[in-house]
């Protein structure tokens, strides 16, 4: 068994990356990737390795001598000169004195993998083996199907793809285990024969396609399962592949830094970002779904239409309320129109600082009440400031003033002239009898020194549309807001969503009482472990006091050896020292799998 790697190609969608290396020399996670491809080579076993060259050829070369000349792996170099005109159908084709010779492991250069996958394809029973991946979202490229017996019957170019069948695709790894026989016999000359007739800037890929279906080829594809692995083309591949390749506190601080985007790495349990897991329902989803084509091509309503569809869903008056591309633009542009004295409990939602840039700020520290939220210290933060901010139920502790104590709060701060902006973004997931709202016409009209923000996107599980409103019975606070934002910041699928919300609100009212229901459960089972807190909490999140154990530590590794991302409080303001949690509530199969990474099982 030998090794034949094709590292001709320039790489130039990695940009900056490949300047002077060919991709091969390209890093992950500290390694790079010609470095991981021998290592699996060797802990295969095998000890011969073909490396065809061509763009920065000679620096390879020279790497791979220095490194790995120690005699345990023969390597032989094939120069493709004319790797600027030709693609790896011709690098493949250059090694072909070789490969009818031995039964061969050919594997790209853009690609990383965990070491073990070239000894298991090496295992594989069968003589001709092509690795494959069950075909998830982020992958693009070539797709395959398989037969019963796990033979390939077809290699369909993205293209080509119909998604109506997706769940029967595999991507293709790109690591294959060709017999000498099958190089010789049959995949050589159907190369020789397509690349007469189209030439050579093609891919050794197209001639499998021809051949897969031939009864004699017999083309087994080996599923990796949960394997990792990715094709770095670019940038954003290379990012990726650095997070998904890391370890411990490198990886949780590259996944940390990223602010979102992980449906990219599909396999990690998110409970750092807070979204509702039982809202949308499937039939709602499904609906979106089947309106995306017309979605997609068609401009959104402008600002008014917004307007009238929050007050369908929230009943207040139009005029009252705005709706924005999540509550971070309205955040952003109240505080555009805003001077003065702020006034904001801490820690929080770091946009009620930021945003503000224009005010003085004076912090309330909740962390003198246990992080709860004390009624007397923000009435006298009043005395002193244009504008009180007030997060209920709080982020991250999760605690919640009444009815009763928000509009207390809200008449002793009019008696102040003072503004009071109540954001009530996780008030649906509190308990019950607990649960209100002051999005109400006669609340608004009566206390016209209310402004209240409510985030849509991740109490209704559709963080990703970006949705939120801010509602004042102020209309010339409200206008001066509207004029720092966009005529059509909402796009269609999020003005469809509005539009379509009122026909599942009740299915979005079980969801919150679910959450309840699973909140109240997780206190009680976090609580029994003891040498650990979990705070009461009326919102979709739990803040935990792990005392002892290091915060930042306990997430670094329940995402090394959990693959869970927990969201660490201890380097935020007013948390220094301590060593505090907040974790999302989520579905039950996926709480359960925290529990079990907080009690170490």
């Amino acid at each position: 068994m030998q090794a034949l790697m094709l590292a001709a190609g320039m790489g130039k969608r990695l940009g900056k990356y490949t300047n002077n290396n060919t991709k091969c020399m390209v890093e992950v996670a500290g390694k790079k990737l010609i470095d991981r491809a021998i290592e699996a080579v060797r802990e295969a076993g095998i000890n011969k390795m073909i490396v065809v060259v061509g763009y920065k050829g000679q620096a390879l070369i020279d790497y791979i001598n220095s490194n790995y000349g120690d005699g345990k792996t023969e390597f032989v170099f094939i120069d493709n000169k004319d790797y600027a005109t030709s693609n790896n159908i011709y690098s493949f084709y250059m090694a072909k004195d070789h490969i009818v010779k031995d039964d061969t492991i050919l594997m790209e250069s853009d690609l990383i993998y965990d070491k073990s996958l070239i000894k298991n394809i090496i295992n594989v029973r069968h003589k001709n083996v092509a690795a494959i991946a069950k075909y998830k979202s982020w992958m693009d490229g070539t797709v395959v199907t398989c037969d019963k017996n796990g033979y390939i019957t077809q290699f369909i170019d993205k293209a080509d793809m119909n998604y109506d069948y997706i769940n029967d695709y595999y991507k293709t790894v790109n690591v294959y285990k060709l017999s000498k026989e099958f190089c010789k016999n049959v995949y050589l000359p159907f190369l020789e024969a397509y690349m007469k007739a189209y030439g050579l800037n093609s891919y050794y890929e197209t001639t499998l396609k021809v051949v897969a279906h031939l009864a004699r080829t017999q083309l087994y594809g080996f599923e990796i399962g949960d394997m990792p692995w990715y094709e770095i083309d670019d940038a954003q591949d290379l990012d990726i592949a650095n997070v998904m390749f890391s370890k411990g506190k490198q990886k949780y601080d590259l996944v940390i830094s990223k602010f979102g985007g992980y449906w990219r790495y599909d396999t990690m349990l998110d409970f750092c970002y807070l979204v509702n897991p039982y809202f949308p329902t499937k039939e709602f989803t499904q609906k979106m779904q089947r309106e995306f084509p017309t979605l997609l091509g068609a401009y959104p309503s402008g600002l008014n239409m917004q307007n009238m569809n929050a007050e369908r869903i929230f009943g207040i008056e139009q005029d009252y309320v705005l709706v924005g591309n999540g509550a971070s633009e309205l955040i952003n542009a109240m505080g555009l129109v805003t001077e003065g004295t702020l006034a904001v409990g801490v820690p929080t939602f770091n946009e009620y600082v930021r945003c503000f840039r224009n005010c003085k700020i004076n912090y309330v520290d909740n962390s003198k009440w246990n992080y709860g939220i004390n009624l007397d210290a923000y009435k006298k933060a009043c005395d002193d400031a244009d504008l009180l901010c007030v997060v209920s139920p709080d982020n991250p502790s999760g605690a919640m003033l009444t009815k009763e104590q928000a509009i207390e709060l809200v008449e002793y701060a009019a008696t102040k002239n003072t503004r009071v902006l109540l954001d009530e973004s996780f008030i649906d997931f509190a308990e019950p009898e607990r649960k209100y709202t002051m999005l109400e016409n006669e609340i608004l009209e009566k206390h016209r020194n209310l402004i209240v923000v409510k985030s849509i996107g991740k109490s209704y599980g559709v963080a990703g549309l970006r949705l939120g409103i801010i509602a004042t019975a102020d209309k010339d606070l409200l206008k001066a807001i509207r004029n720092n934002m966009q005529i059509w910041n909402i796009n269609s699928f999020a003005e469809y969503y509005l539009q379509t919300y009122n026909l599942y609100a009740k299915d979005y009212a079980a969801a919150c009482e679910k959450i309840a229901k699973e909140r109240t459960r997780m206190i009680k089972e976090i609580n029994k472990i003891g040498d650990v807190k979990a705070f009461d909490s009326q919102a979709n999140y739990i803040m935990i006091d792990l005392k002892e154990k290091s915060s930042y530590d306990f997430c670094v590794n329940c995402l090394d050896k959990y693959n869970i991302l927990i969201k660490d409080l201890s380097s935020k303001n007013y948390f220094y020292g301590k060593n505090f949690i907040r974790v999302a509530v989520k579905d039950v199969h996926e709480n359960n799998e925290f529990l079990k990474a907080i009690k170490g099982e």
